[in-house]
């Protein structure tokens, strides 16, 4: 299976305010689609780098009802040397936003350490802005996963923890806790230990706030190291995020 090395998946209303809420679930480390719900850490001295979009489809503008949220530059490397143990460090820059940088890392065991057809088992923090109570949501994370039989794709499952006084809902109530849930199948093999072209993904995160939500899209790799990801993503709390958004997401590791 391909792996989603990047942002990754965020802030509430006067539109400065909406795209720093909304914008902020870039901020991650891999994800599976808009989470970080993903069981693939980088690969040591593995840089990866992505640049992610969110847009309306079909509105004239920001009067007609068309939005944007903040586009994503985003930086991620592996740093642990282990097979057993791997770590990745990242940061995201978002433009437009007024406090544009934001960190995140995660460590874990990949499948099959812990023993014989063992899940992967991760702890990350990301969202970790530089804006104390208004862009740091500090969001930890706890992610499990596995490959699925007969070459079935992957399921992951996790768990967040931020913080409460961001992290909150447009009518103000605090939403600072949820679960995750990710799945990914890709085909059209390369061949001879290659890499698919195309992989299928989507996932889901809970709660009313700058996170929750969800998508669903298709990746397509040029190369093993070179892909771009299409596809639309819903938000729970349209208060915070706005209406759904197509999102083109280009990824490549040196």
């Amino acid at each position: 299976m391909n792996q989603k090395n990047r942002r990754g998946v965020i802030k509430a209303p006067k539109i400065p305010i909406l795209l720093m809420l909304s914008g902020l679930a870039g901020a991650t480390p891999s994800t599976t689609y808009w989470t970080p719900c993903v069981i693939d850490i980088q690969g040591f001295k593995i840089v990866h780098v992505t640049y992610d979009n969110y847009t309306t489809l079909g509105k004239k503008g920001t009067t007609q009802g068309g939005q944007a949220l903040p586009n994503d530059l985003g930086l991620t490397v592996g740093i642990l040397p282990w097979e057993k143990l791997q770590m990745e460090i990242g940061l995201d820059w978002l433009e437009p936003s007024d406090d544009p940088l934001y960190f995140n890392a995660k460590i874990g065991a990949p499948e099959g350490v812990l023993f014989q057809g063992s899940p992967a088992i991760e702890v990350g923090l990301f969202n970790v802005g530089t804006n104390q109570d208004v862009t740091d949501q500090n969001i930890l994370e706890i992610i499990t996963g596995r490959s699925l039989p007969y070459g079935l794709g992957r399921l992951h499952l996790g768990a967040y923890k931020g913080n409460g006084t961001v992290l909150k809902s447009s009518s103000g109530k605090t939403e600072d806790m949820g679960f995750m849930a990710a799945y990914d199948f890709g085909f059209w093999s390369t061949g001879n230990g290659g890499y698919n072209r195309i992989v299928l993904a989507g996932d889901y995160a809970s709660g009313d706030n700058a996170i929750g939500g969800g998508g669903a899209g298709v990746y397509y790799y040029f190369t093993k190291d070179i892909d771009l990801l299409v596809g639309p993503v819903w938000f729970n709390d349209n208060g915070l995020n706005g209406d759904w958004k197509w999102t083109t997401q280009f990824d490549a590791n040196f």
